[in-house]
């Protein structure tokens, strides 16, 4: 029987063992209980799977996310992301999540089965790295297109915050509307 290797970095205990429980017996979770352990085992395990804590001690989840990122071969490794506190994932990261699935705390063995099915099929979506020797051809394009992507998203995102700020706009106008009756 084929095990699957899945990493489990989190720092509760209750949460490591409570994942281990839900999953299926072919799978060899390891576990890691702060940020530091947990992208060490990344480095030399390799597992199958990653699900990662957002806030965790030694090193966030954040900064063990941005160092993954760094390495095409591990950047490839499924990854779900775990935390109670979907805001402050969002502050960092924003939706829709493109390359790795997200999982809000607590969670049932449906909702980590569909993220885990979710986080592979995702991890598949990673462009390939650039053929040695064509290194320095893509690089000024794959950075073009990087700036580009990138632009395009903060202009969404400003898109999205002057629509809020409208909104506030208007909602002053009734409040000061409303005062301005009382007062008459």
């Amino acid at each position: 029987m084929t095990t699957h290797k899945i990493l489990v970095i989190d720092d509760s205990k209750v949460v490591r063992m409570r994942i281990r429980d839900m999953l299926p017996d072919n799978f060899d979770v390891l576990e890691a209980k702060d940020g530091a352990e947990g992208y060490n085992l990344i480095r030399s395990q390799k597992p199958n799977l990653i699900m990662l804590d957002f806030l965790l001690p030694k090193m966030s989840g954040w900064e063990v996310y941005q160092e993954i990122q760094k390495e095409y071969d591990l950047k490839v490794i499924p990854l779900v992301l775990m935390s109670g506190l979907k805001k402050q994932v969002l502050e960092k990261i924003s939706e829709p999540f493109e390359f790795f699935s997200f999982v809000e705390k607590p969670f049932e063995q449906k909702e980590l089965v569909d993220a885990i099915r979710d986080a592979m099929a995702k991890a598949k979506k990673h462009p390939k790295p650039p053929e040695s020797g064509q290194e320095d051809r893509s690089k000024t394009s794959g950075d073009t297109a990087s700036m580009a992507a990138e632009i395009e998203s903060l202009r969404q995102q400003l898109t999205k915050m002057q629509k809020e700020i409208d909104g506030l706009k208007n909602q002053l106008s009734q409040v000061i509307n409303f005062i301005k009756q009382k007062l008459k």
